[in-house]
């Protein structure tokens, strides 16, 4: 069996766990959610927004050239950002 994570091990959803590195951090992008082991970071998203969460989208490019994008939080229903 693969190791799991451990905030995946308390039970949270993905969302949970997005919810809770947005108390933390002001943005995340596709490779840093795959460490909570979230394939579709843009459907995450998408769930946030609907519970008021607001996101600005930054495009850039990695070391090799590949595109990615920076999901940066600009408003919380928690806080004010």
């Amino acid at each position: 069996m693969p190791p799991r994570n451990k905030m995946n091990m308390a039970g949270m959803t993905q969302v949970q766990m997005l919810e809770e590195h947005f108390n933390h951090y002001d943005s995340i992008s596709d490779g840093e959610a795959q460490m909570y082991r979230i394939r579709s970071l843009p459907r995450r998203i998408m769930d946030l927004k609907k519970k008021g969460y607001e996101f600005e989208h930054q495009w850039s490019r990695d070391l090799t050239g590949q595109r990615y994008v920076r999901y940066v939080l600009t408003h919380s229903p928690n806080r004010s950002a």
